[in-house]
């Protein structure tokens, strides 16, 4: 019987991941690691081994090694299974993956195979939010950056200088709506950001893609309706407006959109609903 395949990502939290891997990698009983040089090359390695179609493939890490995972097995039919071990655990947890990882451990052997959703952008998967706007400058910022406080540093520099975007948004075969807004979201799940429901409707398994578009505001307006993403609240808000399609066209000047929390490039850009294209362990 072949073994699983489990993807590591030593450097997560700073590099804390690593201690808490052995009892993890106990727990799997003989896994088949990878380990990559680098992203590419773990991304390579990754699909090899998934084409000798191992029972499951496990990504023991955050956000960032699950979308890597993603690329391997969406559409291939073989189950992934997610151990939370990163800074941001936003899919495993809108999954109801358990936050202890000894515990997301056990269903790779003991949990149920739930087929779900996935998206594309351009030759991309996302299985989360694709953020563009706002949120998307503050990490184009925060990755030029260094230091534990440099997300908070980005938000306030990005506050200083940010203006409304222009966007125009299409969904399915409808007319394009041109909107000023703050952010666009399209999400296959709720949460990015470590925690935040930017998308509260979105259910992994409806087919669609849920579309927030959070209008134009005054920055001390944007300020207070913000902290509502935290518990899902903001779709109340009079300049929220959510909507539901399986093909979302993008189109603003000079942003950069992130899925999953990693670059996936400028707009335009299309993200198109990928039903039952991810097998995924869930709890029985």
């Amino acid at each position: 019987m072949s073994r699983p395949v489990v993807l590591v990502n030593p450097a997560a939290r700073g590099g804390r991941a690593a201690r808490r891997l052995g009892p993890v990698l106990a727990r799997l009983r003989d896994p088949e690691v990878i380990t990559g040089a680098s992203a590419g090359d773990t991304l390579e390695r990754a699909r090899a081994a998934v084409r000798r179609r191992p029972p499951v493939v496990v990504a023991c890490g955050g956000d960032g090694l699950v979308h890597l995972a993603v690329q391997a097995v969406a559409g291939t039919g073989v189950p992934l299974a997610i151990v939370p071990m990163g800074t941001g655990n936003d899919i495993a947890a809108d999954l109801g993956v358990p936050r202890d990882p000894l515990a997301a451990a056990d269903l790779v052997t003991r949990g149920v195979p739930r087929v779900i959703d996935a998206a594309t952008v351009g030759d991309r998967w996302f299985a989360g939010v694709l953020a563009c706007g706002f949120d998307s400058r503050v990490n184009e910022r925060a990755n030029a950056m260094t230091g534990p406080a440099r997300y908070v540093t980005a938000v306030l520099r990005e506050l200083r200088e940010f203006r409304p975007i222009p966007f125009r948004v299409t969904l399915d075969h409808h007319p394009a709506v041109e909107v000023d807004a703050m952010l666009v979201a399209v999400g296959n799940t709720r949460s990015y950001g470590n925690g935040m429901k930017i998308c509260p409707t979105a259910r992994p398994d409806d087919g669609l893609l849920d579309v927030v578009i959070l209008k134009a505001l005054p920055t001390a307006a944007f300020l207070r309706a913000f902290p509502k993403v935290f518990l899902g609240t903001h779709g109340s808000h009079p300049a929220v407006e959510i909507h539901r399609a399986a093909s979302v066209t993008l189109e603003a000047p000079g942003v950069i959109a992130y899925a999953d929390g990693e670059r996936a490039g400028p707009t335009p850009l299309t993200c198109t609903a990928r039903a039952g294209a991810l097998t995924v362990m869930t709890r029985p």
